[in-house]
């Protein structure tokens, strides 16, 4: 088996973590795949210099299974190197909430042998893509979590007018407005009111950020709905975030939003379900009385 690893390099403090998951993929005889800055990092950081094969610093590697050490930012920027490549992405969690890196790293072990073994699912998540001519050719345009309009420097808010199937829907007045995917439903979108949604469910949400309207509400669409956007602005520029990569746009330019033709494969223990996921992370029914 062939393991991609790729990590946060910001979190010196995590040395025993990446220490035990190296020296248990060589328990197992391993073969290792090191993302190039990732592995600069554990040498000058950590003074750690695991065994490997194979530095990546290109879009030209392959793997059976791909880990992302970190949170759940680091998780998405894994899945942006991996791209098409169909290769399932395990998270492992060093840094907070984690709902994509939800491998605690005292299950490090457990779960790496579990994976040997065969011993997992491979859950696919839908991704949002942007169509529009105001980015440049370089900027990768597929969301995992969400795409967001949000104004740039100005205290006014955003007239961001709406379009569904080509159907006139609302000109949200707001601060900003997400496009989620049901993976993205637990982030951004959760943050300001919106409906958690299951990943397996075959749907967007739109919910606006600090809207002017107290009556304007979170909507849940189909996910093969294509949505078009017309943003007028008071400086005529705007931000559009895609999984945190941001470009400043022209308020003359529409944008696209529709279902990506690729999926995103995310490795899951058979004990890691969803519902549990969610009471254990927002500790539903916590009582700190007990």
């Amino acid at each position: 088996m062939k393991i991609a690893i790729f990590g946060n390099k910001h979190q010196k403090e995590k040395s025993a973590q990446a220490r035990l998951l190296f020296g248990v993929l060589e328990k197992y005889g391993v073969e290792v795949a090191i993302c190039k800055d990732f592995y600069a990092f554990l040498v000058s950081n950590m003074d750690l210099r695991p065994q490997t094969t194979q530095l990546i610093s290109d879009d030209y590697f392959d793997a059976d299974i791909a880990i992302s050490m970190g949170g759940d930012g680091t998780f998405l920027k894994t899945a942006e190197r991996i791209g098409r490549k169909n290769i399932p992405i395990l998270g492992i969690n060093t840094g907070r909430l984690g709902f994509l890196a939800d491998v605690a790293p005292q299950e490090i072990e457990q779960t790496i042998a579990e994976i040997i073994s065969g011993q997992y699912l491979v859950e696919e998540r839908s991704l949002l893509q942007l169509q529009t001519q105001g980015l440049c050719k370089s900027f990768y345009p597929y969301a995992l979590n969400e795409i967001a309009v949000s104004k740039r420097d100005s205290s006014s808010m955003l007239t961001i007018h709406t379009f569904l199937d080509d159907n006139y829907l609302n000109a949200y007045q707001a601060d900003g407005l997400i496009i989620a995917t049901p993976t993205g439903s637990t982030a951004y979108s959760l943050s300001v009111g919106g409906p958690i949604i299951v990943p397996q469910a075959h749907n967007f949400v739109i919910t606006a950020v600090a809207p002017h309207s107290l009556n304007v509400r979170p909507l849940v669409i189909n996910d093969n709905s294509i949505i078009r956007l017309q943003v007028e602005s008071r400086n005529t520029n705007f931000l559009i975030g895609v999984d945190g990569r941001s470009a400043v746009m022209n308020s003359r330019y529409e944008l696209n939003i529709r279902k990506a033709d690729y999926t995103t494969k995310v490795v899951k223990r058979l004990d890691h379900l969803f519902h549990n996921t969610l009471r254990n992370k927002l500790m539903w029914g916590a009582d700190k009385r007990i």
